[in-house]
């Protein structure tokens, strides 16, 4: 969805000053839904009217041929995000100044514009997931990539191959992302309003400019310590997205402290067509289940989100694995610590987006108190782990960064569980001992009742009349009230300010000074206090770095906390990770499936034993619904589970490490696009067999049956046979329908066939789930047409034509 288009203003004959004001602000954000504050109201007008009555389902109408629509502001935070979750920009425009007499217009100005790629709004946001922005710059054949999650300073750069942009937007998901629009026909036939976009004027795609904007941004000389210097393209793309939140007035982003490179090298590649033939993220069938809504059990936002990042980009590195497996196998062995993580845990909030909310003085005071109350479990966490006997858990607890200044200058500063915000005359926010101005200034407007009590009794006294009163309204603020059968008791210099039925109002010199002395009072504790929390969230953000730092520990500490939980309670086993060129997976489970049984045991596990010397390829063959497809995802999950840090379903696991797993699983229709199935299966099997690695892993299933028998069979040899002559020799489960397949064991050692048992009683058969060494000589289609409900008359019908079929067969 672009947004770029021109949306007029308001302009009539004769505008008011309203209008006018309105029509001079509109001009520079012609791109942008303007909420424009009018009392106690937001108003949009014109084009914008129109647009806001529709996505919000709010009364249009229409005066001096003008739309209008409009919502109160105190609902801002209900209408704002459905707005911005519809891909609109929105412009947030107040009022500046309180209305004043004999002034004909108020002052108004723009005070915050969002985008659906930049905005740290929990209302908007999901807890677990990035909310990113991307840039892209494209030079010839090659891309500079970046990917910014404003809500938690998240900022990533890399380049790539131009035909690999989609991959990698698709992995991130972007809520916007933004171009030079000198290339808008390219990706607007690319993107195909798939996503939010935004067009950026061609000049801000300058090397020496974006450098510029990155190192007085980072506040360093170069970017040679970020990784990134050499990465031309990526680093126009960084910087171009620094200067789209300058443009969008977010100058407060000191959060935004690192740049991290994303290393395809150092990652496993998954593309997104296996991510959605394994279901990792979202099930294939609406009722379906993900494998990442099985095993995401963090408990904080920070761990939910590094859980999603870690399946994304899988581990390659050896050392780095074990050491994750090995963290995981301390955790699983203690149940003393495990039980008081999982206490700890409940007590962190998210601190990566607190932060970012504190950069932008958006924080309230009991966010700050939070943030304090998370950082005393951190310290507890890390006292805890120095105190074991496991080098492991000892290190852990060292890499945690000393932030209690930090928690104790909030704690010194703020009462323990404050408002959500400073409120005039509520002055319970900044502890007492803070500011002797403060704490006097509070003792004065918090001592009123006894003041005016004293003042009462003094003005009973003086006049004679007992029953005297002294009230408050908004109107006349503090008064005197008198019965009116007393009035005559009234001194002169007392002032009548209004007259009721059996009561009269007034108020004295010395009653009004009192009032004014205490408003001010007011006003001084709200601005002292606002002043103290300024000067609080100034000092915090001095460990911006050591913050996020134990916010990323913290995260790591959730995902692997949850991956020791998980195989308590699935009894999944350590894998062995080496350098090996085979996998042995000995009763390996699907970890989705195997939950949705009652019984732990009635899940029927499986052994797959792979590797380059004599067993590279393994023919898998069986009817529907006997499980070939739920072995071929089982076996690819493990291999992700392990390459993660996860132990994994199985009795054992030994893997070699594996740098690319391809999928081709199931038929995909792609109508919107005129592609078939057949066009869809063969595109995502170009793809595989065009980026073979030495340690690829494959599963494809019933390749070629999307077109005639005869045309099926040949393909499907042909790529079996070019992916056991390749010289990369990738581990390859091939599932098929295809009996004929089952022949080419006797002519490539490295090809083994297997099939799912089947056991056939009488006339009907019972699916085993068991795979066995050997080939299937039947398919059973007319079986599981049977079981699956076919009239009676079809299938004896169908019997008879395969019985005609076979005798001709030659």
């Amino acid at each position: 969805m672009n947004t770029n288009d021109n949306n007029s203003s308001c302009k009539k004959k004769e505008d008011t000053p309203l209008i006018k004001q309105y029509n001079n602000i509109k001009t520079k954000y012609l791109d942008t839904i303007l909420l424009f504050q009018v009392g106690d109201f937001y108003e949009t007008f014109g084009e914008d009217a129109v647009k806001c009555s529709k996505t919000l389902n709010i009364v249009l109408t229409k005066r001096s041929n003008i739309h209008l629509a409009g919502f109160p502001c105190h609902s801002l935070n209900t209408y704002l995000p459905r707005l911005i979750q519809s891909g609109f920009r929105i412009a947030i425009c107040d009022q500046l100044e309180e209305p004043k007499k004999g002034k004909n217009i108020v002052k108004r100005g723009v005070i915050e514009l969002l985008t659906p790629g930049i905005t740290i709004d929990e209302n908007i946001l999901q807890t677990k997931h990035n909310n990113f922005l991307a840039s892209i710059h494209v030079e010839k054949n090659n891309l500079g990539l970046s990917f910014l999650d404003i809500s938690t300073g998240e900022f990533l750069i890399t380049e790539d191959k131009k035909s690999n942009v989609l991959q990698y937007l698709k992995l991130f998901n972007p809520s916007e992302i933004i171009f030079q629009r000198k290339e808008k026909n390219f990706f607007f036939q690319l993107l195909k309003d798939k996503y939010y976009t935004y067009l950026m004027e061609d000049w801000m795609f300058d090397y020496a400019f974006a450098y510029e904007k990155l190192i007085s941004h980072f506040k360093t000389n170069s970017l040679k310590g970020f990784g990134i210097e050499n990465l031309k393209l990526g680093i126009i793309s960084s910087g171009v997205i620094l200067s789209y939140l300058h443009s969008t007035q977010h100058f407060n982003i000191q959060h935004i402290s690192t740049i991290r490179r994303i290393k395809k090298e150092e990652h496993m590649w998954i593309d997104d067509f296996t991510f959605q033939n394994l279901e990792i993220f979202h099930s294939l069938n609406k009722e379906g289940v993900s494998l990442i809504k099985v095993i995401d059990q963090t408990t904080t936002p920070m761990g939910g989100r590094l859980l999603k990042n870690w399946i994304l980009f899988p581990l390659i590195n050896l050392f780095h694995i074990e050491k994750r497996h090995n963290i995981v196998q301390e955790l699983y062995a203690n149940k003393p610590i495990r039980l008081f993580i999982k206490k700890k845990l409940k007590n962190i909030h998210d601190i990566e987006r607190i932060i970012s909310k504190m950069t932008t003085r958006k924080i309230s005071p009991r966010e700050i108190y939070i943030l304090h109350k998370s950082l005393i479990s951190i310290v507890e966490i890390q006292k805890n782990f120095l105190s074991q006997k496991s080098k492991i858990l000892i290190d852990f607890g060292k890499s945690f960064q000393d932030c209690s200044l930090v928690s104790n200058i909030i704690m010194n500063t703020i009462e323990e569980d404050p408002p959500h915000q400073i409120e005039k005359g509520k002055g319970n926010v900044i502890k007492i001992g803070i500011s002797k101005e403060l704490d006097e200034i509070r003792i004065l407007y918090f001592s009123q009742k006894e003041y005016l009590k004293k003042l009462c009794i003094k003005e009973q006294l003086n006049t004679g009349i007992t029953n005297l009163k002294i009230g408050y309204n908004n109107i006349f603020g503090y008064f005197f009230e008198v019965k009116n059968s007393k009035k005559h008791n009234i001194p002169s210099v007392w002032i009548r300010k209004q007259t009721l039925t059996n009561v009269s109002r007034y108020v004295t010199e010395e009653l009004k000074n009192y009032e004014l002395k205490i408003l001010k009072a007011e006003q001084k504790m709200f601005f002292l206090e606002k002043k103290i929390l300024n000067h609080l969230i100034h000092k915090i953000l001095e460990k911006i770095k050591p913050l996020q730092k134990n916010a990323k520990k913290i995260a790591e500490l959730d995902v692997l906390y949850t991956f020791s939980n998980l195989a308590l309670e699935n009894n999944y086993v350590k894998p062995k990770i080496n350098q090996s060129l085979k996998i042995n997976i000995i009763k390996g489970r699907h970890p989705v499936i195997e939950r949705q049984f009652i019984s732990k045991t009635a899940y029927i596990p499986n052994n797959i034993i792979i590797n380059k010397y004599n067993q590279q390829i393994l023919i898998i063959t069986g009817p529907n619904m006997s499980g070939k497809s739920a072995i071929l995802r089982q076996t690819a999950i493990i291999i992700l589970m392990a390459h993660i840090g996860s132990f994994v379903p199985a009795k054992y696991a030994e893997i070699g490490l594996i740098d690319k797993i391809f999928s081709r699983v199931g038929a995909s229709d792609n109508i919107s696009l005129g592609e078939s199935t057949f066009m869809v299966e063969m595109n995502e099997t170009a793809n595989i067999l065009n980026n073979l690695s030495k340690r690829s892993f494959l599963i494809l299933d019933e390749i070629g049956r999307g077109t005639s028998t005869y045309d099926g069979i040949s393909l499907a040899k042909s790529i079996v046979e070019f992916l056991y002559k390749s010289k990369f020799r990738p581990l390859t489960l091939f599932a098929t329908h295809y009996h004929e397949l089952n022949e080419m064991t006797l002519l490539f050692k490295r090809i083994k066939n297997y099939n799912i048992s089947v056991k056939k009683i009488n006339d009907n058969i019972i699916f085993m789930h068991k795979l066995i060494t050997g080939g299937s000589k039947h398919s059973f289609g007319i079986h599981v047409a049977k079981i699956s409900g076919m009239p009676t008359k079809v299938i004896s019908r169908a019997k008879e034509i395969l019985k005609t079929l076979s005798k001709k067969k030659p």
